[in-house]
């Protein structure tokens, strides 16, 4: 049988530490040594069995991770992962953001966001030789481009014959390998717990990537199919989902030096990156994503500080805001105290001296490195120059881009159309632009645009669009006055904020868009064009980057596997596995005292102010001070456990993931890492990197002692 790359990836000896890499579920028999060295009870061949226990019970939502916990589709995540739903289902006069929510029936269980979905994988296949033909090897550019995409719909329309399934083709090692994912939708997803912010979101972004933690983040789903179990839209029809295996709940608490292992679905790393890719994110990108992040924050902040409905309607873009703000700043200041571009500039040079060191080898791999340095610095150059542009447009003007798009996608076979575009696209569309209006406002979006806009028209003409400028009116050297006024006209003439108006540009044909006197459709009319040739632009490029990126990663993998190294691939959203142990650190940030591995309930109290981030809920506060903790007191410590850390190797996506032990019994959810460890998404570090989760203990004690969620206990066997 001809081996592939991923598996001469990880035949050489594992030279890496137990606790860093992503691993796919198919390689963990490779690893099955440090696995069972580690503490691992099971068989690790188990744990590439995706429709058995425990990889059956694991499933994404799209963003986050999760996993089913009871046979009638409950499933358990982050509560910031269910924020936004908490959110769209708040008012003013009922908000739920603040007071929590428990639906004591599954009646009493409400629809989440628009667009919410679960994903259960069943099933991963290599289908590179089918992907990269001999026919696509040969290609360059864009017609590599399209011809891989083409091969990839193929694929994906063949597996989704099954009806409710959505099917993907992921890239691995720089496009050298290409696996299907095949994984069962489910569309009906609705609300069943969250609790109070004060403990879902206690310590808010003060405390977010910060040790000690005392948060409580978790919050619960429900997955409802048709009434013959297929994946269907909402209806009060639906029935809960019944998986083929849900977790169970760890009867034994956990302790430091226990092993863990998290499974989930990590979202991008950045380990093989080039260093100019190194020094143009963190030199550049970082920096001007953080300046522009915290402008945004503000504008929202200053825009809806009288205004409760609206600020209820940007919680979860603040949320989501807030948290990338802070990631990339303690990124941004892990970078300026390394070494790491000064290691990863020496690691690439060895990296050349050894392709270089031997005839066969440079005629093989030393043109297409050097390709890959000179075509990422364009693409970087390029992504520089429309940074604002990106921020610069009402939402309701990418909306119309987007319908207009769709429209003359459609008069194509459905084969042939751009991917995102095809029929299988049309309920993700239809629930986005269903739910628009319920996260947009106008003053908020306008304020947004024009400080954004304010910025992008400061750049040299040459600099500009010119659909853009064109569309709105503006031109380079407009005053902040004149361009406020270009917005004021634009948004005023649109409808597209009216929710049944919108729905209907979902049908409508490329010539009723060309006849529209609305101001964003016939903005998004005049950029069609030349939106069309700036992606074949960026296609030609990524085509040719994709080529010469993949023969380096090859020349990469051969160069490691000399020295006995393994190499795991970066992570892509696709189903991992990470395992280590529970531990505390010998020393904290900023070369503070260590860390322990477990934070306390009595933090929650010390940590209580009464007001923002740090108002713990009455109820819970009360069962703190009668020391009403029922079984759930950690025989150490003596009181309930809040919070952990573990050696783990996770990112954003692996929020939600569920935390097993030693006999895949669920001790809890990850949900964040330290600041001074994130940089470990681009550099490793064994000793610094610690991710934190919420201790399953606190979850039940706070679900049994403070939310009286007794109906939700009984459904997960916790008696």
């Amino acid at each position: 049988m001809k081996k592939t790359l991923l598996s001469l990836a990880i035949l050489t000896s594992f030279a890496a530490q137990a606790d860093e890499g992503m691993w796919m579920p198919q390689q963990l028999p490779q690893v099955a040594k440090q696995l069972k060295a580690a503490g691992l009870k099971l068989d690790p061949a188990t744990l590439t069995k995706l429709t058995e226990f425990p990889m059956g019970a694991i499933v994404s939502l799209g963003g986050c991770s999760a996993s089913f916990v009871s046979p009638q589709g409950l499933v358990i995540t982050n509560h910031h992962c269910v924020y936004n739903s908490v959110a769209v289902n708040s008012t003013p006069e009922r908000d739920l953001l603040a007071n929590g929510f428990l639906a004591k029936n599954f009646a009493e269980e409400l629809p989440a966001a628009p667009g919410s979905r679960v994903y259960v994988t069943e099933e991963v296949a290599n289908v590179t030789s089918q992907i990269i033909t001999p026919d696509v090897a040969k290609l360059s550019g864009k017609a590599r481009i399209d011809a891989i995409e083409k091969n990839q719909k193929k694929l994906v329309s063949e597996c989704e014959k099954d009806a409710g399934y959505r099917c993907t083709v992921a890239s691995y090692y720089g496009g050298l390998e290409f696996y299907r994912l095949k994984q069962l939708e489910i569309r009906d997803v609705r609300l069943v717990h969250a609790p109070p912010a004060g403990v879902g979101k206690f310590g808010g972004d003060t405390d977010n990537w910060m040790w000690p933690r005392h948060t409580g983040d978790y919050g619960f789903y429900r997955a409802y199919v048709s009434k013959d179990g297929k994946a269907a839209e909402f209806s009060k029809d639906n029935v809960p989902y019944q998986p083929k295996h849900h977790l169970k709940i760890a009867t034994e608490g956990s302790k430091e030096g226990d092993f863990i292992m998290v499974l989930g679905y990590p979202g991008r790393t950045n380990r093989h990156r080039l260093p100019s890719e190194v020094a143009s994110t963190f030199d550049w990108n970082y920096p001007a994503f953080v300046a522009a992040s915290g402008e945004t924050l503000a504008i929202i902040e200053r825009e809806t500080k009288n205004d409760p409905a609206a600020k209820l309607k940007y919680a979860g873009q603040i949320a989501s805001v807030n948290n990338y703000y802070k990631n990339r700043k303690g990124m941004l200041t892990s970078y300026a105290n390394s070494d790491f571009l000064q290691r990863k500039t020496a690691e690439h040079k060895a990296l050349k001296a050894w392709v270089n060191a031997n005839p066969a080898r440079k005629a093989q791999y030393a043109a297409d490195i050097e390709q890959a340095e000179k075509l990422i610095a364009e693409r970087d150059a390029s992504a520089k120059k429309g940074f604002y542009l990106g921020y610069a447009q009402p939402k309701f003007l990418s909306s119309a881009r987007s319908l207009y798009r769709l429209a003359n996608e459609r008069t194509k076979p459905d084969a042939e159309r751009k991917s995102g575009f095809q029929e299988r696209d049309m309920p993700r569309w239809n629930s986005i632009v269903a739910g628009q209006d319920r996260t947009y406002d106008e003053k908020v979006d306008k304020a947004l645009v024009l400080n954004f806009l304010t910025k992008y028209n400061a750049q040299p003409a040459a600099e500009h669009d010119a659909a853009f400028d064109a569309a709105l009116g503006i031109r380079a050297g407009m005053s902040e006055l004149e361009l406020k006024a270009a917005l004021d006209r634009i948004y005023a003439g649109s409808k597209l904020a009216n929710k049944e108006e919108r729905a209907t540009w979902l049908t409508k044909s490329p010539a009723e868009f060309q006849a529209s006197h609305d101001s964003f459709i016939r903005a998004a009319v005049a950029m069609y064009d030349a939106g069309l040739k700036e992606e074949a632009k960026e296609e030609e490029l990524a085509g040719k980057i994709q080529q010469a990126y993949g023969n380096y990663m090859k020349a990469k993998i051969a160069y490691m596997n000399s020295k006995g190294q393994a190499v795991y691939p970066d992570a892509n959203g696709t189903l991992r596995v990470t395992f280590g142990k529970i531990a505390g650190r010998d020393v904290g940030a900023d070369g503070t005292e260590g860390w322990t591995a477990f934070t306390t309930i009595k933090g929650v109290v010390a940590k209580h102010t009464g007001e923002g981030e740090f108002n713990a809920p009455a109820a819970q506060l009360a069962a703190i001070q009668a020391k009403d903790f029922g079984k759930y007191v950690d025989p150490k410590l003596k009181t309930v456990p809040v919070n952990y850390l573990a050696t783990l190797d996770i990112t954003g996506g692996n929020s939600g993931s569920a935390a097993l032990n030693s006999k895949a019994e669920l001790i809890g959810l990850a949900f964040d890492g330290t600041l001074d460890s994130i940089i470990s998404d681009w550099d490793f570090n064994k000793a610094m990197t610690r991710d934190i989760q919420v201790d399953v203990r606190y979850i039940l004690w706070n679900m049994k002692h403070v939310d009286k969620a007794d109906n939700l206990l009984k459904e997960m066997n916790v008696q």
